[in-house]
């Protein structure tokens, strides 16, 4: 990667919704603004709006599910990075109890919805709109 690839890096502050987006803890900015909103982001250990400032060596606390994930900002970064490129910005401090709880979460979220018991898929809805107008059709024969 060349000094021109790499994005521009903010020099002392940056919002914590930004960050957040930027090293891929949620999908989307908007995603991460409400995250923030609703108190399941802590800054040092406090509830914050989207809008607080966060600078390095901060601590960053995200709930998923029923798990706090812990991050230290190593570097700020105001642009979208790549998955290689995150353990450059932040640091992954989360208890290995967290983890296993989430994974656990996860194993029985798993095992509570079994496959074919979602949304059917396009070939199951086209073989149910056949069966249901060629039984239509048979009892207009009658």
């Amino acid at each position: 990667m060349s000094l021109m690839d790499c994005p521009k890096k903010p020099e002392h502050h940056l919002r914590i919704d930004k960050f957040i987006w930027s090293v891929r803890l949620t999908k989307t900015r908007s995603l991460a603004t409400d995250l923030v909103a609703r108190k399941k982001v802590l800054l040092n250990n406090q509830v914050v709006k989207p809008s607080k400032e966060l600078h390095v060596g901060d601590s960053i606390q995200l709930q998923k599910a029923n798990s706090w994930f812990s991050y230290q900002v190593l570097e700020l970064i105001d642009k979208r990075i790549g998955a290689p490129l995150v353990s450059q910005f932040i640091s992954d401090v989360t208890p290995i109890e967290e983890k296993e709880k989430y994974a656990a979460y996860l194993k029985s979220q798993q095992d509570y919805k079994q496959y074919g018991s979602g949304k059917p898929t396009k070939k199951n809805r086209r073989d149910i709109n056949q069966y249901l107008t060629d039984s239509f059709e048979n009892q207009k024969d009658f």
